[in-house]
This record gives structure tokens, sequence and C-alpha cells, in this order.
């Protein structure tokens, strides 16, 4: 896939959320457009794992963007299914 998606998607409006599949079986959610960034050839997303200790917005998941497998764009209000 391309930085350029990315983009789009993030500056898209109104924003709809989406789900990133990486090609070693995990993925991230984008809920927010702020959630996320591109940086070059990378994906920077905002991890937010139960359990995790410190402030929300501390921890990111450099994801190189030749990894990334599928996207699953959710219409505006819907939640990606876990």
């Amino acid at each position: 896939m391309r930085p350029q998606l990315f983009l789009r998607l993030l500056r898209q409006r109104p924003f709809s959320p989406f789900r990133v599949h990486v090609s070693d079986g995990a993925w991230y959610d984008v809920s927010h457009p702020e959630a996320a960034f591109v940086s070059g050839p990378t994906l920077i997303v905002v991890v937010r794992a139960s359990g995790f200790a410190g402030p929300p917005g501390e921890r990111h998941a450099h994801v190189s963007v030749i990894h990334i497998t599928r996207v699953e764009v959710y219409y505006p209000g819907e939640a990606p299914a876990p």
C-alpha cells in the first residue's frame, strides 16, 4: 500500500474510522484522525491497549506500509468489531 492512501483516509471529512491489518496478523484501529500519522513509508498509530499503565496516547505502533495487507474503513458512527 502507499502512504498517500493513509493521508487521504486521515484527511477525509467526515472522518471514517479504519482498521489496518498487518502481515504478522496484528491489526490497529484508527478511531480519530489525530490517532495516526504518516511519516515517510511508515504509519504511526496511537495504541490504546487495556492494561497499559501509562497515560493514553503514550504508546505508538510504527507500521511499515509495505507490511499492511488490508484496510477496513467503517462508516461514521460504526464501531470496528474486536
